[in-house]
This record gives C-alpha cells, structure tokens and sequence, in this order.
C-alpha cells in the first residue's frame, strides 16, 4: 500500500511542478538569460557523446540490415530502413536517455544542493518563487534543447549509415543510392513523430529532475541518492512514454 501511494502521491507531485511550470511560461522573457546559459550547458554535455552514439548506431544497423539484404538482392533498400529506423525510434529514445543520464543527474543534483543547505528556503524569505527561478529555465531549455538533439542524431546516424553501406564490400551501396531511397522512405511524418515523441520526453526528464532536486531533505548523502532516483525515474518514464506515445501515432497514422 505504502508504494501504491508513493506512486500516485510522486504522478501529482508531477502534475503540480509541471502545471507551474506551465504557469510560469509568462515569465518566459525576463528568464531569457538562464535559458540561454542552460541550452549552452546542455549542447556542452550532450552533442559530442550523441554523435558517437547516433553514429555507431547508424553503422551497425546499416552493418547488420545490410547484410540481410544483400542475401535477397535488396541491400539498396538499406536507407530507407536506417532512416525510418532513427527517426522515429532510435534516434528520440537515445537521446532521451542521454539528456537523463548528463543533464537531468547534472539538474537534480544542482538543486537537491541547494535544497539540503536550506538554499531554496532562503529564496522563499526573499520572495523568489523558486519555480520561476530555477525551474522555468531548465524546462524551457529541455523542451528546445532535445528536439534538436534528435535531429542532430538523425543526421549523424544517416551519416555513419551511408559509410558503412559504401565501405562494406558485401554490401556495398553508393552514397547516391543510399540517400535516394531514404528521401523516398523517409516521409515528414516519420521526422515529425520522433520531435513528437522528443517534447513529452524532454517534459519528463526536466520536471522529474527539478521535482526530485526540490523535494531532497537531509544531508549531502541524499544528493546521490536524489540523482539515482531521478535517473532512475526519468529511464523508467521513457520506455513506458515511448510505447504509448508509438501506439498512439500508429492510431492516428503518423506511423
């Protein structure tokens, strides 16, 4: 019973931080510096780890699809199913998972600082609401910061694709043939799924990580129990998002 009710008490937890973040949406112009200062620290920690990911996934989905193929004599099919495969999957769910791991831990354990040594109490006394002030920027920032990330990796991931299907010898699919038929594959739709998929995923990690780093008490040793469980937590949310956000774009034929 106990964990049912930690379960519902953490969804309106969430709920309640996410609806005031919305709220606080108006005061969106006069936080532009820190939002500035959060996407700069987001690019920094995110796009050198994505484009080893998105590219070494590119090569060996084209590396392992491409030699099932060829058995068939079909292997210049290869880029529409590398580019559908991380558009719409790959591509939104990986880079989830990295802006949990880098900048949600790195945004729970910031504020989970600050809430330990009493630091969020004293913006209260100053009549700062801590809501406008430390969470509006980061979930701003995550809201514009992972859809861009999504279409980096999807472009990088084409890319080690498109390397592996030339150099590969028993593949072996020109750089033409390969983006040919993935632009007649690939369809907006299947890009615009995975930008979809990408805004709930980024409202996921953002308000998770602030809600877990507001609500830490005790000493610093709750620090890194905070970030494991807002890591935790944010993983858990994706992969049960990621079915039902797929099952409801197949439903209204997005996919």
């Amino acid at each position: 019973m106990n964990g049912i009710y930690n379960f519902f008490n953490g969804v309106g937890q969430f709920l309640s931080l996410f609806w005031a973040a919305i709220c606080s949406l108006k005061f969106f112009s006069s936080s532009l510096d820190k939002i500035f200062s959060q996407l700069f620290d987001m690019g920094n920690r995110t796009l050198p780890v994505a484009a080893l990911i998105s590219l070494s996934i590119g090569a060996v989905l084209a590396l392992q699809t491409g030699i099932q193929l060829s058995e068939y004599g079909i292997q210049d099919r290869i880029g529409g199913i590398v580019g559908v495969s991380l558009c719409t999957e790959l591509a939104p769910v990986m880079a989830a998972i990295l802006m949990a791991g880098r900048v949600g831990s790195s945004i729970t354990a910031e504020i989970s600082t600050m809430s330990v040594y009493e630091e969020i109490s004293a913006l209260k006394t100053m009549d700062i609401d801590p809501v406008k002030y430390l969470v509006l920027p980061r979930f701003v920032a995550c809201l514009i910061a992972l859809p861009f990330l999504v279409i980096y990796m999807d472009l990088i991931g084409w890319l080690g694709g498109s390397i592996v299907s030339n150099l590969n010898q028993t593949i072996s699919v020109s750089f033409t043939a390969f983006y040919n038929d993935l632009s007649q594959v690939v369809t907006f739709s299947d890009i615009a799924s995975g930008l979809i998929k990408s805004i709930f995923f980024s409202i996921t990690i953002s308000i998770t990580s602030c809600l877990v780093g507001l609500t830490t008490e005790g000493g610093p040793r709750e620090i890194g129990t905070s970030v494991t469980k807002s890591v935790v937590a944010s993983f858990i949310a994706i992969l049960i998002l990621d079915y039902i956000l797929t099952r409801f774009l197949i439903l209204v034929g997005l996919l």
